[in-house]
């Protein structure tokens, strides 16, 4: 009966040990996300600037290049500084920034 239990027992850690590795290696995507919030820590963001970079940072795939905003962002500024320049407000604005933006 000891015999039996000892075999199964060492079975079961033998076959644990086999898993155990494959089971807690890190995928890609926890390997980005440790390296983001190095990042973001070591830049000393709060908020919804720390917010914004691990979006940028999580979705674009290197741990760098969220800090710089994306094409989105950058028309998003250039649409809405024109039409403040031009004077525009409401219906007029709606429809500058939804053209600006599309094109």
């Amino acid at each position: 009966m000891k015999r039996s239990l000892f075999a199964v027992a060492a079975g079961l850690v033998l076959a644990l040990g086999a898993v155990g590795p494959n089971a807690y290696a890190a995928n890609p995507q926890q390997a980005r996300m440790t390296q983001c919030n190095a990042d973001a820590k070591s830049k000393s963001l709060k908020g919804e600037e720390r917010k914004s970079f691990m979006k940028g940072c999580l979705s674009s795939g290197s741990a760098t290049s969220g800090a710089a905003p994306n094409t989105q962002q950058q028309k998003m500024k250039s649409c809405n500084a024109n039409a403040s320049s031009q004077g525009l407000k409401g219906d007029a604005r709606k429809k500058y920034m939804s053209g600006c933006l599309k094109g």
